[in-house]
Order: structure tokens, then C-alpha cells, then sequence
């Protein structure tokens, strides 16, 4: 899981990007590798933030099951109790299983 960044870790994740124009960019990706992260800043401010894959997939991942979490208590506090099978909701547009199972994946 993705932990709460501390202060001291959030001074050594900030590179200047003058790093970049001195040709360090090998050397940044390396410390990236190392740590998952690094705050790139420009005129004192934080301009980018540089994140392994595996850490932007974390996130993503992170994000997506939220977004699930918050729609699944969504229905649950709009539930009315009405259920539909989904041979029902098939029918209801005038499809059958056959009918999906013959369709070509794309």
C-alpha cells in the first residue's frame, strides 16, 4: 500500500530540474527505481512528479477500486429491492444467451 510520505521523504523525493539539463537523467531514473517517486522542482515549485510504473499502477489501481467502493454503497443506499436476472434484461432488449455466445470478441 502507499504510505504517507514523511517530511524528511518528501525533501529527498524533490530533485531540481536543473539535474535534467546537467545530462542526469539516467542517474534520476535510477534514484526513481530506487525510491518509486521523485517531486521535480522549477523556480522553487513543484513542477512534476516522476513515479516508477509499479507505483503509478498501485495508484491507478487504488483509484479504480475507490470509484468501485463509492458506486457498490451507491446502490446499496439506493437499493429498492427490484431485481432483474440477466436473462431477464437479455430478453428485455430481445437477445439470448445464444445469442451473445456467438458473437465474435473484438
Amino acid at each position: 500500500m502507499l504510505g504517507i510520505m514523511s517530511l524528511s521523504n518528501a525533501l529527498n523525493a524533490m530533485i531540481p530540474i536543473t539535474r535534467f539539463n546537467r545530462g542526469e537523467a539516467n542517474k534520476i531514473f535510477d534514484e526513481v527505481r530506487a525510491t518509486g517517486c521523485k517531486v521535480v522542482v522549477k523556480n522553487n515549485a513543484p513542477a512534476c512528479v516522476l513515479l516508477t510504473p509499479e507505483m503509478y499502477q498501485k495508484m491507478v489501481d487504488m483509484l479504480e477500486d475507490q470509484y468501485l467502493l463509492a458506486l457498490a454503497e451507491e446502490r446499496e443506499r439506493n437499493d429498492d429491492g427490484y431485481v432483474i436476472s440477466f436473462q431477464e434484461l437479455l430478453a428485455k432488449d430481445g437477445l439470448t444467451l445464444e445469442d451473445i455466445d456467438s458473437k465474435p470478441n473484438h
